[in-house]
């Protein structure tokens, strides 16, 4: 590929772009320490933590993978948040046993992450324009449901989802985002997203859907403290669960990468795999070390930097800048969650919509007359499509196995890499990649 010439803003621009990235992904970095914190019945005082530390680390973990050197960090524009996926095996072994199993598990699946990243990272060579772009595509596909879910407001059960005010004011959203968009001009263009969750919150307050009380209750301080919750404690088969999680992640980590890496017209390599897994590696030690939880790269901001027009690391480091004063600040932090649900997830559409129409671009370039690759992008799409709609399909196998399997993206994955060396052998490896390794990563101006 060619290298990419980015458009760069000033600070001031990049600042608001960056509060457009950190609304984009807030409600999927608080929803794991809510989920996890009630499961396991802690206090007020005890979640108010555990929520301002989250968003901490989520901005604490961003500048680890922003800040590319020669030991960690692929230095792309990416935002780190909680891996969702990490949620239930995290409330089974902090019931089991305790909460100090919980963080001594993901201590220790941190320090695995780190020490296989550079093998981790050789799997670079199988994933062709047919296997990314198929993962790609699943990846965004996936999402859609979630966002549909808030469109409609939040939860299937509830009594009012679906009514005629959510999926009213949801639809709205949707539609001033296409406006801004379509007929916007300039920096106005860029801030899309962030003007339709403004204005749809402004509208849906008029409809009683917005409440402050998470400003009015939360603390004005709170400061990050090592073991909060006590002394990590160590026992081996949640250590293993969680290196399971870990690797389900790294797996979801590639393909976004990918997806950043078509976006900006530039080849990833080897190494940059190797930093990457690094540093979101180091940032599931420190989640563990300050009582969090385990970090990954979030797709869901992918779609952002192709809506924006804007893909430089500049915003970036300044939402990951917010995220970490904003875990200092709990009122100031829970400005961000009076969004509701239905615009968030008009916003959600677009934007997730958006990384399914790249995973497609990047199909655009493989060969449909030949009937292997019609087969594996069928199948694996699929098959990852599928399982992410209904992963209790695989709830009858042995545990171990359903957390990686009840994972649509990795399904779509292991299926598409599988299909692809089987039908075509080293043929269907990325030829590419493999004399390309040591090209350079291509720098913004931060």
């Amino acid at each position: 590929m060619k290298e990419n010439k980015v458009k760069e803003v000033g600070h001031g621009k990049a600042a608001i772009l960056g509060i457009q990235h950190l609304l984009a992904m807030y409600s999927g970095a608080i929803a794991v320490p809510l989920l996890i914190g009630t499961a396991l019945h802690f206090t007020s005082t005890e979640m108010t933590y555990l929520v301002s530390i989250d968003i901490f680390m989520c901005g604490l973990a961003t500048f680890l993978q922003l800040m590319r050197n020669r030991y960690y960090g692929i230095g792309l524009p990416v935002v780190l948040g909680c891996a969702i996926q990490a949620v239930e095996p995290l409330k089974m072994i902090g019931q089991q046993f305790t909460i100090g199993t919980m963080y001594g598990a993901i201590i220790i699946a941190g320090i695995f992450v780190v020490l296989i990243a550079g093998q981790f990272a050789k799997v670079k060579k199988l994933f062709p324009p047919v296997v990314t772009g198929s993962l790609i595509t699943v990846i965004g596909l996936s999402l859609i449901p979630i966002a549909v879910s808030n469109l409609g407001g939040g939860q299937v059960s509830s009594p009012d989802f679906g009514s005629l005010v959510n999926i009213g004011v949801g639809f709205l959203t949707v539609l001033i985002i296409l406006v801004v968009q379509i007929w916007g001009r300039g920096f106005l263009n860029s801030i899309s997203v962030l003007i339709g969750l403004i204005v749809g919150t402004i509208i849906a307050a008029f409809f009683g859907l917005v409440s402050l009380d998470p400003i009015i209750n939360a603390p004005w301080f709170h400061f990050p403290q090592p073991f909060y919750f006590g002394a990590p404690q160590f026992e081996w088969s949640s250590a293993v669960t969680m290196i399971i999680i870990s690797l389900v992640s790294m797996v979801e980590s590639t393909g976004v990468y990918f997806a950043l890496g078509n976006i900006l017209d530039k080849k990833i390599t080897t190494k940059d795999l190797k930093l990457g897994y690094r540093a979101e590696g180091l940032a599931v030690i420190l989640g563990g070390v300050f009582n969090t939880f385990p970090y990954t790269t979030f797709s869901q901001n992918v779609g952002l930097l192709e809506l924006s027009g804007i893909k430089t690391k500049r915003p970036i480091y300044w939402s990951a800048a917010f995220l970490m004063l904003l875990g200092l600040l709990p009122k100031a932090g829970a400005l961000a969650t009076i969004i509701p649900n239905p615009v968030l997830g008009g916003a959600m559409l677009v934007m997730f919509s958006m990384i399914s129409v790249q995973g497609i671009r990047m199909l655009l370039d493989v060969d449909f007359h030949d009937e292997r690759n019609i087969l594996i992008v069928a199948v694996s799409v699929g098959l990852g499509l599928g399982v992410s709609i209904y992963p209790q399909i695989f709830q009858n196998l042995p545990r171990t196995i359903q957390l990686f399997l009840g994972n649509g993206i990795v399904v779509a994955s292991i299926s598409s890499v599988v299909m692809n060396l089987a039908f075509k052998g080293k043929e269907g490896l990325d030829q590419e990649q493999i004399t390309q390794e040591d090209e350079p990563l291509i720098t913004f101006d931060n």
